[in-house]
């Protein structure tokens, strides 16, 4: 159970001193592995063969 005056203590921390309550990987480098995926996979032909409909 947590009292008021908890709300005022800092935050454990890990090991490394790095906050415990937060993640511990790159968050701007897991966004950018993502998008270079999402670049790197192909169109499915359906969803070309609708694209080239709307022409």
């Amino acid at each position: 159970m947590r009292s008021a005056k908890d709300e005022t203590k800092n935050p454990p921390r890990g090991k490394d001193g790095a906050d415990a309550g937060k993640p511990s990987r790159d968050v701007g480098g897991a966004l950018r592995q993502a998008y270079d995926e999402t670049l790197s996979e192909t169109v499915p032909d359906d969803l070309l063969d609708l694209l080239k409909k709307l022409d």
